[in-house]
Order: C-alpha cells, then sequence, then structure tokens
C-alpha cells in the first residue's frame, strides 16, 4: 500500500458524502431542529479551526503572539467594529507584538 491509497480513498468517501447530501429531502433541512443543529455546527466547527489554528502548532501548544491579536479581535467584535477595523487592528497587533520581540 502506497501513499495514495489512503488519499484516493479519503478523496472517494468524501465524494460519496457529498452525493449523500444532495440525496437528502429538502424538507429535512426545513425542520426547526434540523435547522438550529446545522446553524450551531458551522459555528462549532468554525470555533474549532480559529482555536486550533491560533494556539496549534504541531502536536503541541503555541503561546504566540496570535492568542493576543485574537483577543484584540473579540473585543472588537463585542464592541460591534467593522469587520475590516477587527482584521487590520488584530494584524496590527499580532506584527507590533512580534516586531517587539514579546512573542515570536
Amino acid at each position: 500500500m502506497t501513499l495514495w491509497t489512503p488519499i484516493l480513498v479519503a478523496a472517494v468517501a468524501c465524494a460519496a458524502l457529498k452525493l449523500v447530501g444532495y440525496a437528502i429531502p429538502v424538507r429535512w433541512f426545513e425542520r426547526p431542529r434540523a435547522a438550529r443543529i446545522t446553524d450551531l455546527l458551522t459555528v462549532a466547527l468554525l470555533g474549532a479551526l480559529v482555536a486550533t489554528q491560533t494556539v496549534g502548532d504541531g502536536q503541541g501548544l503555541s503561546l504566540d503572539a496570535r492568542l493576543p491579536a485574537l483577543a484584540v479581535a473579540v473585543v472588537l467584535l463585542r464592541l460591534r467594529a467593522p469587520f475590516l477595523v477587527v482584521v487590520v487592528a488584530a494584524a496590527a497587533t499580532a506584527a507590533l507584538l512580534r516586531f517587539a520581540g514579546w512573542a515570536t
């Protein structure tokens, strides 16, 4: 078995899963409970991605300039700042911290 075998199996499984999604009747997703679950699942997956990309580093944790930048972004989002302002402020925070040598 080469490296390509699991890659091809995963590709076929993803394509099959996508086709199954098209086969599910639309009325199943129109139910209030299903709609609520799909909405919350999207938010949970996005939150997990942000957390993993912020503090994850391979098999360990990396606490660097990304964490304070994320904190700045959260505060600005809670204050309902425009999204562009949030992104620029978080990037500037990370850049300034890295420039200062505090969190590389």
